[in-house]
């Protein structure tokens, strides 16, 4: 009986008043990234840690944990919409090849930092893998995946802050670094692509350029995006051994994953309507951009204060270890 009562979905009425102020805090910050700019990941944590009493109130307490937790994992499989294996066929060997590596090696090298820094080396996979993969969305996807720990909420919303600042600074600053280096249109957007954090200032920083350099940065930022998908498996088969481990028997993968694994799949060889296509991609962001409001919610700006420098050094050393990277490609004529 105990099972079952623990198996019954939250009813609305137990996280209804939670759930509607973290969808009315994604609404905000929405409506402030459309009409002034800036990452809406960005807006929804920092409203969301500016509503922070709300995490206090009883009547919210469920609604909130529904939407940092639960919906959060909806969106994470829902992003299985944005991806497809045709996508990753199409870019040609050496664009793939160059994405592999920057994403292997900057998670990688973020991890062995870490851990040399004094931190948890899963801190290192959260922001590398943000890093190296598709900023706010990979962060948010990575931890999902990755074991339960007491800071872990907070080092979340550590990650999401600071890969939306950092890749705020390279949309500005990088179209300009491309021109200092002569580098051509093609060069240039792959140089964006294979280094910006977010999909959206890859597409500002590249078609502020050209837009063979906006096309290009777009598609290689496309292939790191597709690297979600192996390093969540990576991740989810690393918790399971945790787990098991511990005495606990969880399944080799997640649910969330596997919807997500079987969303991509789907989505490369079905014949899916464009419009549930666009539905399923619309109906993930709004479910991350409504689990970061949460997640601020039950964040104190206390709480990221104190986490120090050294994190946001590290997180600096890993926005230009991947810059590097892709420089490095371009200079050896790998690309």
């Amino acid at each position: 009986m105990a099972t079952l009562k623990a198996l019954r979905p939250p009813s609305l009425a137990g996280i209804g008043p939670g759930l509607l102020a973290a969808l009315v805090v994604a609404a905000a910050a929405a409506f402030l990234s459309d009409h002034y700019g800036g990452p809406v990941m960005l807006f929804a944590l920092l409203l969301g840690m500016a509503m922070n009493f709300l995490g206090e109130v009883e009547r919210c307490r469920a609604g909130i944990s529904f939407a940092s937790r639960t919906l959060l994992r909806i969106g994470v499989a829902l992003l299985g919409f944005r991806i497809t294996l045709w996508q990753i066929a199409e870019l040609g060997w050496q664009p793939v090849a160059l994405a592999v590596a920057v994403v292997t090696l900057t998670i990688l090298a973020s991890i062995w930092i870490a851990r040399r820094m004094g931190f948890d080396p899963l801190f290192g996979l959260l922001t590398g893998g943000a890093t190296a993969i598709c900023g706010a969305s990979a962060a948010l996807a990575l931890s999902a995946a990755i074991p339960q720990g007491k800071l872990k909420q907070r080092d979340t919303a550590f990650t999401i802050m600071g890969v939306s600042i950092l890749s705020t600074v390279a949309m500005i600053l990088y179209p300009a670094a491309s021109a200092l280096l002569g580098l051509d249109d093609r060069l240039a957007g792959i140089f964006i692509g294979a280094s910006i954090h977010d999909v959206a200032q890859v597409v500002g920083a590249g078609y502020a350029i050209s837009p063979e350099a906006g096309d290009t940065g777009t598609v290689v930022k496309l292939m790191r995006v597709a690297m979600l998908a192996p390093v969540i498996v990576a991740v989810g088969l690393l918790a399971h051994r945790q787990r098991s481990a511990q005495g606990e028997r969880p399944p080799i993968l997640p649910l969330f994953v596997a919807a997500f694994l079987a969303l991509v799949v789907a989505n490369s060889l079905l014949p899916i309507p464009a419009i549930i296509q666009e539905a399923g991609s619309t109906a993930s962001r709004w479910c991350l951009v409504a689990a970061i409001a949460a997640l601020g919610m039950k964040t104190k700006l206390g709480d990221i204060v104190e986490i120090g420098w050294k994190p946001v050094l590290l997180m600096v050393i890993e926005t230009i270890f991947i810059a590097a990277l892709a420089l490095a490609a371009i200079a050896f004529g790998w690309v």
